[in-house]
C-alpha cells in the first residue's frame, strides 16, 4: 500500500510538472491576472519616495537649524535610521509571509507605513524643544522603516507569484514594471515634490517644505490600502507552503546557502552604492552649483539627476526577458562599472559649475544602468531563486544583507571623500572609483555563480526542490497543507487519486 501511494505521488507530481504554465490551469481575465502582482508590488514606491525624500529633507533642516543640526547625531540618525528599521521589518515580514500569510503581511506593513510616515511629518520636540524634535523624527523614521521592510518579502515575493500566471515571455518585465520601477519612481517624486515646494514656498518657508515632503508619503500606501484588503494569497503559495509544518531548515540551507550568498552579496554591493549616491546627490550637486545658487536649483537639479533611473528600469523590464536575469544584471553592473571609471577620470572637467548640465548626464546615465543591471534583476533573481516554501524569508535575507549595505555606505561615503584630503576633486572622484571597482566585481560574481532563471523558474524550481527533500527524506506530502488538515487525510486523498 505504501508504494502504491508513493506511485501515486510520483505520477501527480510528474503531471505537475507538465503543466508548467498556469494559464491553463486557472481560468482568469488578463486584469484578475496582472493586479494581484500590481498590489503586491507597487508597495515599493513607498521605499524609494521615503528613502530619497529624506536627503532634500536633510538639506532643509540643515539650512534651517545649522549646527544644532549639522553637529547632532541627527544628520547621519535622520538619514540612515530608516534603513535600520528596514532590516527588522524584512527579518520580521519575511518570516511571517512564508509562515502566516503573504497577504496579511501586506496588509500590516501598509498599516504601518500610513501611521508613521503622518506621525514623521508631525514630529515634534516637548515643549518646541530643537533635539526632541530631531529625536522624534528619528524614531518615526525608524518605525516607518519597519513598514517598508514587509514591503520586500511580502510584496515582492507574492508579486513574483502572482506573475507566475501571466503570459510567459513578459513575467520578468511585468515583475520589474511593478517593484524596481515603482521604487525608480519614488526616488524621483521623492526628489520633484520638495524641488516643487521650494518653488512654491521659497526658501523663506522650509518649515513647511520638509513637513509637507514627509506627509505626502502617506498617499502611496494609502491609494493601495483597499486593493490589499482584497489581495488574496498567490496560487503557488498554496499549493506550496510550509506555513502548517516544521521547515527543515538545515536541509534548506545545504541546498541555497551558497546561492543566498551570492545573491546577497550582490544586493549589498548594489546598495552600498546606489543609496548613497541617491542620498548625497544633492550635496554633491550642491558644491558643483555656484555658491549663491539657491535650493530649487540644486532640487531641480537633483530631480533631473533621478530621472534617469527611469529609463534604465524600464528597458530593463524588457532586456531581462529578452536575455534572462543573469545576464541582464552581469552585463548592465559592469558596463556602469566602466562608465564610472570614466566619469571619475574627468571629474575635474565635469565638476565645473559652467559643465553642470554635463555632470547630470554622465552621473544619470551611470545611475541608469545600475537600474537596468542590478537594479532591475537582484530581487527577480532572490524571488525566484527558491522554492516556494522558503521564499519569504530567503528573499528577507539578501534584501536585509542589501540595506545593511545601504545603511554602511551612507556612514562610509563620507568618510571615502575626506580620504581624498583637501582636494574637492579627489574627494569626489575617491567614491566613484570605489563604486566602479565594486560593480565590475558585482559583474564578475554574477556571471559565475548567479543561476539561470527563466520563466518558468519558480514552477520548476518547487520541482526541483520537492526532489530533493524527498532524496534526504522530507515527505513533500506536507507542501500546501492548510490549518486543521493533516498527512492522514492526504493519505485519503491518494488513496483515492490511486483508486
Amino acid at each position: 500500500m505504501f508504494g502504491k501511494k508513493k506511485m501515486a505521488a510520483a505520477s501527480e507530481r510528474e503531471n505537475y510538472a507538465q503543466n508548467v504554465d498556469p494559464l491553463a490551469e486557472v481560468p482568469k481575465s488578463k486584469w484578475e491576472r496582472i493586479w494581484p502582482a500590481m498590489a503586491c508590488g507597487s508597495g515599493l514606491f513607498s521605499d524609494g519616495y521615503i528613502n530619497n525624500v529624506i536627503g532634500s529633507v536633510s538639506t532643509c533642516l540643515k539650512t534651517l537649524y545649522g549646527k544644532a543640526y549639522t553637529e547632532s547625531n541627527a544628520q547621519k540618525n535622520v538619514s540612515a535610521i530608516t534603513f535600520a528599521g528596514t532590516v527588522l521589518g524584512m527579518a520580521v515580514f519575511g518570516y511571517t509571509s512564508d509562515k502566516w500569510s503573504r497577504s496579511n503581511s501586506l496588509l500590516v506593513s501598509t498599516i504601518i507605513l500610513i501611521v508613521f510616515a503622518a506621525l514623521g511629518a508631525g514630529s515634534y520636540g516637548a515643549g518646541g524643544n530643537l533635539q526632541g524634535m530631531f529625536a522624534a523624527l528619528t524614531a518615526y523614521r525608524f518605525l516607518v522603516g519597519i513598514g517598508i521592510g514587509g514591503e520586500y518579502p511580502a510584496g515582492s515575493v507574492a508579486c513574483s507569484e502572482a506573475t507566475g500566471e501571466l503570459k510567459a515571455g513578459s513575467r520578468n518585465r511585468w515583475f520589474i514594471l511593478f517593484t524596481n520601477v515603482m521604487i525608480d519612481c519614488g526616488f524621483v517624486i521623492g526628489a520633484f515634490v520638495p524641488y516643487v515646494l521650494v518653488v512654491i514656498c521659497t526658501d523663506s518657508h522650509l518649515r513647511a517644505v520638509w513637513r509637507i515632503s514627509l506627509g505626502l508619503g502617506v498617499i502611496p500606501p494609502l491609494s493601495l490600502l483597499w486593493l490589499r484588503i482584497k489581495l488574496k494569497e498567490p496560487e503557488e503559495f498554496t499549493r506550496e507552503s510550509m506555513k502548517h509544518v516544521k521547515v527543515p531548515y538545515l536541509l534548506v540551507l545545504k541546498y541555497y546557502g551558497f546561492r543566498l550568498f551570492i545573491v546577497s552579496l550582490i544586493w549589498f554591493i548594489y546598495d552600498f552604492s546606489t543609496y548613497s549616491f541617491g542620498i548625497f546627490s544633492s550635496t554633491i550637486l550642491s558644491n558643483i552649483l555656484p555658491a549663491d545658487a539657491s535650493l530649487a536649483q540644486s532640487f531641480g537639479w537633483n530631480t533631473v539627476i533621478n530621472l534617469f533611473y527611469i529609463p534604465g528600469a524600464f528597458l530593463g523590464s524588457f532586456y531581462s526577458d529578452l536575455v534572462g536575469p543573469k545576464m541582464a544584471l552581469a552585463s548592465g553592473v559592469f558596463v556602469q562599472g566602466i562608465v564610472g571609471f570614466i566619469m571619475a577620470g574627468l571629474y575635474p572637467t565635469l565638476a565645473q559649475a559652467s559643465h553642470v548640465g554635463g555632470f547630470a548626464v554622465v552621473y544619470g546615465i551611470f545611475l541608469s544602468l545600475g537600474e537596468l543591471g542590478p537594479g532591475d534583476n537582484i530581487g527577480l533573481c532572490a524571488s525566484k531563486s527558491c522554492a516556494t516554501g522558503v521564499r519569504g524569508q530567503y528573499y528577507a535575507f539578501a534584501a536585509a544583507v542589501g540595506k545593511i549595505g545601504a545603511f554602511v555606505g551612507t556612514y562610509i561615503f563620507p568618510y571615502i571623500e575626506k580620504s581624498g584630503g583637501k582636494s574637492v576633486n579627489t574627494s569626489a572622484q575617491y567614491p566613484f572609483y570605489v563604486s566602479s571597482a565594486l560593480c565590475v566585481f558585482s559583474a564578475i560574481i554574477a556571471f559565475a555563480f548567479l543561476p539561470y532563471i527563466g520563466q518558468d523558474t519558480i514552477t520548476t524550481e518547487d520541482i526541483k526542490f520537492r526532489e530533493y527533500l524527498e532524496a534526504h527524506g522530507w515527505d513533500t506530502r506536507q507542501l500546501g497543507l492548510q490549518r486543521g488538515e493533516s498527512l492522514e487525510r492526504e493519505e485519503l486523498r491518494i488513496e483515492k487519486l490511486d483508486s
